[in-house]
């Protein structure tokens, strides 16, 4: 199953207010892992960033007035995205800014089957903080180079931080038996595999026996 982690930046919250795209990143997984295919670009998104979006990702009215319009991208992105599931933090944001630049275009809204991350960390730690920072943290995810929000530095760090809150590991193996355990480090590298194998109730008694003998030679002697 592929899947689709995505972010957008924009100009500020509100699509009401008028407020428009300026990144897209996306970041494909295949059964989990990482997929060299990726989409990425910055938008003209032909008004004025707001001075609060601009402190989050630092993408000026200059440098954004000379990228493409979403119009030059949108069938590269729509056929990246098509089929898949997209993983998303705080879908609601994401989806109401692409779809009111579809919806501009004259284009159908996206159709996708959406996970939310934010909603999976919500039930998964209820009352604690959930935001994409504090979840890496949680799992001790290096987020040291998101100094500023940029679209594929989030996907990258969603992607780990959505294997971890499904309960899955990186890389994902598939093991026969439920019982086999993976032993992990803080970096992710595979240490060892053990596998507990439950002895059965005749190895039990003969154990049992041994430690009998075993005792009755210690004491006499």
């Amino acid at each position: 199953m592929k899947e689709v982690v995505l972010d957008t930046e924009t100009t500020g919250i509100s699509v009401k207010e008028g407020h428009r795209i300026v990144e897209i990143g996306c970041i494909e997984l295949d059964n989990l892992v990482p997929t060299k295919n990726k989409f990425h670009c910055y938008l003209n998104p032909e008004r004025k960033v707001s001075e609060k979006a601009f402190e989050v990702h630092g993408y000026s009215d200059d440098f954004l007035s000379k990228q493409k319009k979403f119009q030059n991208v949108v069938d590269e992105f729509l056929k990246f995205i098509n089929g898949k599931k997209l993983i998303i933090h705080n879908a609601e944001f994401d989806l109401a800014h692409l779809n009111h630049e579809l919806e501009i275009l004259g284009k159908d809204k996206i159709k996708n089957e959406i996970i939310d991350t934010l909603i999976l960390a919500r039930d998964k730690f209820p009352g604690s903080s959930i935001s994409l920072d504090a979840l890496c943290k949680r799992y001790r995810i290096d987020n040291s180079k998101r100094v500023q929000h940029t679209a594929l530095i989030d996907c990258d760090l969603l992607a780990k931080v959505y294997i971890n809150l499904i309960d899955q590991k990186e890389p994902t193996l598939d093991f026969q038996n439920q019982d086999d355990k993976l032993q992990l480090s803080e970096n992710r590298n595979i240490l060892y595999f053990k596998k507990v194998i439950k002895p059965s109730p005749e190895e039990l008694e003969k154990h049992k026996d041994f430690l009998k003998k075993d005792l009755k030679k210690n004491f006499f002697n």
